[in-house]
């Protein structure tokens, strides 16, 4: 999510080193998959946001635009972050984070945005999961994410450093490629003794298309095209099931239960068939679907990002240059208010 991102918005996480403990279900309920069980997860089902699982994260970011170079100002009104019911499809009551057009404070865009950063934490061995439905991401401007950002530092420092301490982007859908989801891995070149240099920032991202269910075989490109409601081909269309499973030398993002991009934390010996040394990426057809194989993110001795834990964050956005996180400025064709709604939140442990 972050690209060009302003250094103070990102001295993160000033509680303890230790990564909290996962917190139990209140409802257990079957794991679907093979030696897997279910250790933290939001139905959405009461009437209110659960505010020992979730924190609403309000304003505009200490540099004023999240470092995404977004417009609008967080809130927690219930206009902006709601438990709501009647959404079609939906397996019962869903969040709904709202965008809207208005004047508020000093923006003219509100949004919501909320973390388990210190109720809920997860690293290696587990499987993170959420059902979206973007249905109103539809134009420029317009953007929603699911995302995760470490809950843990190295002892001696008060904080981590992006992008020293990492960062997972399991689902960031903009309304500039609505036909395409992107999962990425952010992460450091060089230690730099955790302090930020703008050239210290690795990124390997894969395009998901939905049409297809895999991996496009050009990059998207702004089109200007604005899908019609219920396009199946864009993920405004329909709910999705979005995640990533982590495992201790990779991580696989998939859609839909497709895998489209695995990411190697290590340098070579994988089976994208890389040599030592090298920091590249492939596509590869696996079972008849493009996915695209990419290393390596854990550069740093001083620390491997991807060993530790990381917190969710469910967040909208509007605006900014067309260079960073959600696709540039507002187009008239945008309609507002946005909403997204998320049907649940799950995260397995592997047994």
């Amino acid at each position: 999510m972050k690209k060009n991102i302003i250094i103070a918005g990102f001295l993160l996480i000033l509680f303890g080193c230790k990564s909290p403990v996962d917190e139990p279900v209140e409802k257990i309920t079957p794991s679907p998959y093979e030696n897997y069980s279910l250790v933290w997860s939001d139905e959405f089902s009461g009437t209110a946001l659960d505010l020992t699982k979730w924190n609403y994260e309000t304003g505009t970011g200490v540099n004023g635009d999240f470092g995404t170079g977004q417009i609008d100002r967080a809130t927690d009104r219930k206009e902006n972050v709601n438990i709501v019911s009647g959404i079609t499809n939906a397996d019962g009551n869903c969040l709904a984070i709202v965008t809207r057009s208005e004047h508020y404070i000093d923006r003219e865009f509100t949004s919501g945005r909320i973390t388990t950063s210190g109720k809920g934490s997860w690293g290696p061995g587990h499987r993170i999961e959420a059902r979206i439905w973007a249905k109103d991401v539809r134009s420029k401007g317009q953007g929603f994410a699911l995302w995760m950002m470490p809950a843990e530092k190295p002892s001696g420092f008060p904080y981590i450093m992006w992008p020293q301490g990492g960062e997972i982007d399991i689902m960031e859908y903009v309304g500039t490629f609505p036909y395409h989801n992107l999962g990425s891995v952010h992460y450091a070149w060089s230690w730099l003794n955790n302090e930020y240099a703008d050239w210290n920032h690795g990124h390997k991202g894969g395009y998901y298309g939905y049409a297809q269910q895999e991996v496009p075989l050009t990059a998207p490109s702004y089109t200007g095209l604005v899908p019609s409601a219920g396009d199946a081909s864009a993920g405004s269309g329909a709910f999705h099931l979005y995640g990533i499973e982590w495992f201790s030398d990779r991580m696989e993002f998939f859609v839909d239960g497709n895998v489209y991009h695995i990411n190697y934390f290590n340098d070579g010996g994988t089976e994208s068939g890389f040599k030592d040394g090298q920091d590249k990426e492939v596509v590869k057809t696996v079972n008849g679907k493009r996915r695209l194989l990419s290393e390596y993110s854990h550069h740093l001795s001083e620390w491997k990002p991807f060993e530790h834990s990381f917190f969710l964050i469910l967040s909208a956005g509007v605006g900014g240059s067309d260079s960073r996180t959600y696709g540039g400025a507002v187009v008239p064709s945008a309609v507002f208010p946005c909403s997204v709604y998320v049907d649940w939140v799950r995260v397995y442990k592997k047994n």
